[in-house]
């Protein structure tokens, strides 16, 4: 053997065929009675085999497959550009001759060192007489039957005959088997890999007369087995040995109810060429069957391939039910084969004598098989196979029953869909009961007793649910779209109406704003309900389309007879589309399909009619397409078929709104970048019927066209102002966007320019709001502001939706909110704003007080926080004037205060703030009231919600103007009054607690009621008058006696702080402090006895509001005035204190007198004289004289809100 460097010699006599990546050269002589046969499956460009002769080896004959001579020594040369080891395959095959009690040669050799460098096959052929036993016995180790390659390299195999090597068996070294017994024309093989080392001698070879083989078997009464075999197949007796003369058949053996038979077979392997079938039976009652199990002999005939056959008797009316408790069975097609072998076959004859089959393999979801009638299972195991047995069980036919009771005008159809398994449908009761196995038709409106023979009927039958409907030429007599039906729910339900009008005319379907998608005929919806709509022709019926919810079609119109269907599966909840049905004009369509086709970019596939069958010979059918503004639509033919025309043409025309029409070919280039709503027809010819007719499937395809709006706002001419715009619905084709930015929220900030752009975008699909913040540090600095809408920039598409101001105020400052107009009402329930500006207050975090308009008994509202005003105005553009003035005073200690004047016409509703909502915890609201003269008010405390207090406790309080005395209060747990009649103006306190749970809101009705002076009070005033004159004259005469004495006396004010009755600085109760003695009052000065009994001490009382008096008493002179605490200016109080009195606040009492400079402790009169009553000593003007060192800034003038 020489390697590459020696075959470098021949390498110049094949560089044009060859790559010279490896060669291999030997000298090989094979044994005697021994063919050798060396090949390659590679091309013969890249691999051969050559045999090397003549002077220095110099002539070579190449080849892909060498067959060798035995006993002649040939040289090969072995070129390859692959690995050689892996590029060729040897194959040394002998003949082993064997007679009936010999073979030549008895001891098998073989020749190991042949071509050692390649795997390499050796085979022996046996040839022997009929009924010949060769029996090769293995020397070494015995073999051992596999299926999977030998680890060590040495493969033995086996095969019947040199025809059928496919069907071979493997062994490899290890095992038991140290001989094997083989038939004529048996083939033997070992393969080994290459450079293995092969021992010379592996077995030895006899022959014999061939022995069967001889089994002992035992069958009962009720098994019957038939061992049978091919008749092609090598012959092989099988014979039952039951008396001195075996009973032999040369194919086939029936036997039953035998017990210990000998059954003897004239081969060696009698399982490769017999098949048993074990047949059984089971009888069945209508509760139980016997035996209750399919079961077998599992070791009967077990090396053989068994079918066992279970044969199921079940009397009429009885359910057979078969479990397959070890992992169920999956269910198979005819053409698919069971990979472990294991096969179950399952026949159930029919009652009409058919019999259904089905076929099953292990390992799957099915556990449990019923069956109707006779059934027959067979279960295919392989040799050696192990028999899983089932369960049997027989129970009475279930059935099904129900009541049905069809609508007026309806007929149910019961249709049999699938031919197994064995059902009957049947109506009315024993002994007039009708049964069907194939249909049923209820056309009764009453009530009808419907039986199913099967337990599920559900899965053989479906229901057809029909409804003829009549048209008139105007009107139809009854609606398409019926409620929800409850018949068959759990079936397949097919709702169909047929529909008819006047020959000339059409019937028209309307479907909602959702619309339809047309889909081909052979799709379902996603949502599993599909429509169709059929119309009837004299040449047959034409399908104008299958439809789903949720498309551009809104309109079909159809000629004369027609039909609308709706396919629903079972347990699918009916949901319809609620589309009308009218009456439609005349046409000489087939069909008008109207489309509103979406905006945005799009594709919408249509189909004509019948597709993709042919469309009808000379019928037109037309397309009424509505182009979405700014859209570009193009028309794109996707599948088409021209037919062959006998007479005419097909014709497609377009015509767009009053313009001319257009006529095209199927070929012609359609129309592509159209703007326009435009109508489509198709007319077909008359067509030649051998050939393939009219079909097309075409896209209209929508892109958008429109140009953008561009607007630049410019808000630094504004301060405190700025812009939102937002989308109001989900619009996708919509597109915002600032500074070339697209958003779905554009905020234009207040003090800046932006530049916007809107494309797409309807007027109704935007909403546009502007506010302004308004801000105020302190009162001193800040003037009355009047709440006015800016005039934005007029660029702009849409429309001002509201404007909004923002308060921001400090703590210390409230905001006071009044109407232009002079005042303004809240809206309630019965007092509702139907201007076309409505106003809306809310809190800083949104929580809204209530809406208000123009006009109403509310003069001014007061809060206490930083608030929002937003106006809402159906046109800003025709609106003028200012909305409210706005300007901001000291802090008050209530939330929000009202000043109410209320009017006499009509009741006068007051709610506390966010009603219907509750007030927030801790917060108070106050009304101020204004009574008109002689009128008295009746507060009616309409609607009342109490919350259950955590802390504290509501409060609701009526109080007089100028009185302390409260004239009602009532907590959450007290009980509420009625009715209140209060005299005149009042305040109306309201204070919430912090509420576990329930909220506190409170409605108030308040009607004016007019007030008489009875004749008791005139002449009451009378006397007073009377009384007051003597009174005067009294003071006059006393006061002239006086006048030198007056003269004399004066009042002391001491610089800075001066004692005022109404400073309330007092830190002792009244039983402690002095506030009964006035300090400068002179004994003469007594007069009080002149005025008793008299009216004007009750005039008085609100004039002494102030300190507590109890009476006077005579001083000899200036007493030292009491000390006023600044420390303490305020009274002692409890922890919470939800209100204060009314001269504790910014709020006056009222009424009260105004005090002017003369009325003040710091002047003095210099008209009054020295006498008793201090009468005066002259007329005149009014002369007063400062007493205090104080310099008084001017006198203010007296307004009519001081009063």
């Amino acid at each position: 053997m020489r390697l590459c460097a020696t075959c470098a010699l021949f390498g110049l006599l094949f560089l044009s065929v060859f790559d010279l990546s490896e060669c291999l050269q030997m000298k090989v002589r094979p044994d005697r009675g021994s063919n050798v046969t060396v090949s390659t499956g590679l091309p013969m460009d890249q691999c051969a085999v050559c045999t090397v002769s003549g002077v220095n080896d110099t002539q070579t004959s190449c080849h892909s497959s060498l067959s060798l001579v035995p006993e002649k020594e040939v040289t090969l040369l072995f070129k390859c550009s692959q690995p050689l080891d892996q590029a060729y395959t040897v194959i040394v095959t002998r003949t082993i001759e064997c007679t009936k009690d010999t073979c030549s040669p008895t001891t098998v050799e073989i020749q190991p060192s042949i071509l050692t460098e390649f795997a390499r096959t050796f085979t022996w052929e046996f040839k022997a007489p009929e009924k010949t036993a060769v029996s090769v016995n293995i020397l070494g180790d015995g073999l051992m039957e596999t299926s999977q390659p030998c680890t060590n390299g040495f493969q033995f195999s086996v095969a019947t005959s040199k025809a059928n090597s496919k069907d071979q068996t493997r062994y490899c070294r290890g095992g038991s088997v140290t001989r094997l017994d083989l038939l004529n024309e048996a083939v033997m093989s070992l393969q080994v890999n290459p450079k293995a080392q092969v021992e010379s001698v592996l077995f030895q070879v006899s022959a014999g007369p061939l022995k069967g083989r001889t089994m002992v078997i035992t069958i009962d009464s009720s098994t019957t087995v038939v061992v049978s075999r091919d008749p092609v197949e090598p012959a092989c007796d099988v014979c039952s040995v039951d008396g001195p003369t075996p009973n032999c058949s040369p194919t086939e053996k029936t036997l039953t109810n035998v017990e210990k038979l000998s059954l003897e077979f004239s081969c060696q392997n009698p399982q490769d060429m017999y098949r048993v079938k074990i047949r059984k039976k089971i009888e069945c009652t209508t509760s139980s069957c016997t035996p209750s199990a399919g079961e077998a002999d599992p070791n009967l005939f077990k090396d053989f391939n068994r079918s066992l056959i279970w044969h199921i008797s079940v009397p009429e009316k009885t359910v057979l039910s078969l479990d397959f408790p070890d992992n169920g069975l999956k269910e198979i097609s005819g053409a698919e084969n069971c990979q472990d072998g294991y096969q179950y076959s399952v026949s159930t004859t029919k009652s009409d004598r058919n019999i259904r089959t089905n076929r099953y393999c292990k390992s799957g979801t099915v556990s449990d098989l019923d069956f109707l009638g006779a059934t027959a299972v067979t279960v295919e195991v392989p040799r050696g196979g192990d028999l899983t047995a089932f369960g049997v069980r027989a129970a009475p036919r279930g059935g099904r029953t129900m009541s049905v009771t069809p609508d007026p005008n309806t007929i149910v159809i019961i249709s049999r869909v699938t031919s197994v398994p064995d059902c009957s449908v049947c109506v009315n009761a024993p002994p007039n009961q009708k049964c069907n196995s194939k249909s049923l038709k209820i056309t009764d409106p009453r009530s009808t007793l419907v039986e199913f023979t099967c337990p599920r009927p559900q899965d053989i039958f479906s229901v057809e649910i029909n409804r003829q409907i009549d048209c008139t030429a105007t009107s139809c007599s009854g609606n398409i779209v019926q409620a929800e039906s409850t018949l068959f729910p759990d079936f397949n339900r097919t709702f169909t109406w047929d529909l008819k009008v006047v020959s000339t005319r059409t019937f028209q379907l309307d479907f909602p704003e959702t619309g339809m998608q047309q889909i081909p005929k052979e799709k379902t919806c996603p949502n599993e309900h599909t429509y169709s709509v059929i119309t009837y022709l004299r040449t047959g019926p034409g399908v104008i389309g299958t439809f789903c919810k949720g498309g551009p079609v809104t309109t079909i119109l159809a000629r004369y007879k027609g039909r609308v269907s709706l396919l629903v599966p079972a347990n699918r909840k009916l949901d319809p589309v609620d589309f009308k049905l009218d009456v439609g004009p005349e046409t000489s369509m087939l069909a008008i399909v109207k489309v509103n086709l979406p905006r945005g970019l799009s594709d919408t596939d249509f189909f004509i009619a019948n597709y993709p069958d042919d469309f009808p010979d000379n019928q037109q059918m037309q397309w009424d397409f509505t182009v979405p503004v700014m859209h570009n639509y193009t028309m794109r033919f996707r599948e088409q078929t021209a037919p062959v025309c006998l007479h005419n043409a097909v014709e497609v025309a377009y015509q767009k709104e009053d313009k001319k029409v257009t006529k095209l070919t199927l070929t012609d280039r359609q129309p592509e970048h159209q703007q326009g709503n435009f109508s489509m027809v198709l007319k077909n010819c008359e067509t030649n019927k051998t050939h393939q007719g009219l079909t097309l499937k075409y896209t209209v395809s929508v892109m958008r066209s429109g140009h953008p709006v561009l607007c630049t706002v410019d808000l630094t001419k504004w301060q405190g102002v700025s812009l939102q715009i937002q989308k109001v619905v989900s619009d996708p084709f919509c597109e915002m966007s600032i500074n070339s930015k697209v958003s779905e929220k554009i905020n234009v900030s207040a003090g800046t320019k932006a530049s916007l752009s809107f494309l797409d975008c309807r007027n109704e699909e935007v909403q546009l709001t502007a506010s302004e913040v308004i801000g105020c540090q302190n009162v001193a600095s800040c003037s009355m502001t009047l709440l006015t809408v800016p005039q934005l920039d007029s660029c702009l598409p849409m429309s001002l939706s509201s404007f909004t101001w923002h308060f921001s105020v400090p703590e210390d400052i409230t905001v006071d909110l009044m109407s232009p107009t002079g005042s303004f009402q809240q809206s309630l329930p019965g007092q509702e704003c139907n201007q076309d500006v409505s106003l809306n207050v809310a809190e800083e975090d949104g929580v809204s007080l209530g809406d208000f308009c123009f006009n109403g008994i509310i003069q001014k509202v007061q809060v206490h926080t930083n608030v929002s005003v937003t106006a809402t105005a159906r046109d800003f553009s025709k609106t003028s004037g200012p909305f409210l003035n706005a300007s901001f005073s000291q802090h008050i200690t209530e939330t929000i205060i009202y000043t109410v004047s209320p009017m006499e016409a009509s009741p006068n509703l007051l709610a506390t703030p966010s009603w219907p909502q509750g007030m927030r915890p801790l917060t108070t609201v106050s009304w101020i009231v204004s009574l008109p003269s002689q009128y008295q008010a009746e507060i009616q405390f309409v609607n009342v919600s109490q919350p259950k207090c955590g802390e504290y406790h509501t409060d609701i309080s009526v109080k007089m103007l100028g009185s302390g005395e409260e004239m009602i209060s009532r907590r959450e747990d007290e009980q509420m009054v009625d009715k209140l009649v209060v005299p005149q103006s009042f305040y109306l306190n309201m204070s919430n607690c912090l509420p576990d749970e329930g909220q506190f809101g409170v409605v108030t009705k308040v009607v004016l009621q007019k007030t008489f002076i009875p004749l008791p009070m005139i002449l009451g005033i009378l006397g007073a008058i009377l009384l007051l004159l003597i009174v005067l004259g009294v003071v006059c005469f006393i006061r002239r006696k006086k006048k030198q004495k007056m003269s004399k006396e004066s009042m002391f004010i001491s610089k800075g702080d001066i004692f005022r009755p109404s400073d309330r600085h007092f830190i002792k109760t009244q039983s402690d402090n002095d506030s009964h003695i006035y300090t400068s009052v002179d004994e003469t000065m007594v007069y009080s006895h002149l005025l008793v009994d008299s009216g004007y001490t009750d005039g008085m009382q609100d004039l002494n509001r102030g300190i507590q008096v109890d009476s006077y008493q005579t001083f000899t002179g200036p007493t030292k005035l009491p000390a006023v605490d600044e420390t303490n200016a305020e009274p002692e109080m409890d922890q919470y204190r939800m209100f204060l009195d009314p001269s504790d606040t910014f709020i006056p009492s009222r009424p009260r007198t105004p005090i002017e400079r003369q009325d003040s402790l710091g002047f003095q009169d210099s008209r009054m004289v020295d006498n008793e009553l201090y009468t005066f000593k002259s007329t005149g003007e009014i002369n007063t004289i400062q007493l205090s060192s104080f310099n008084l800034e001017p006198q203010p003038p007296i307004t009519e809100e001081s009063l």
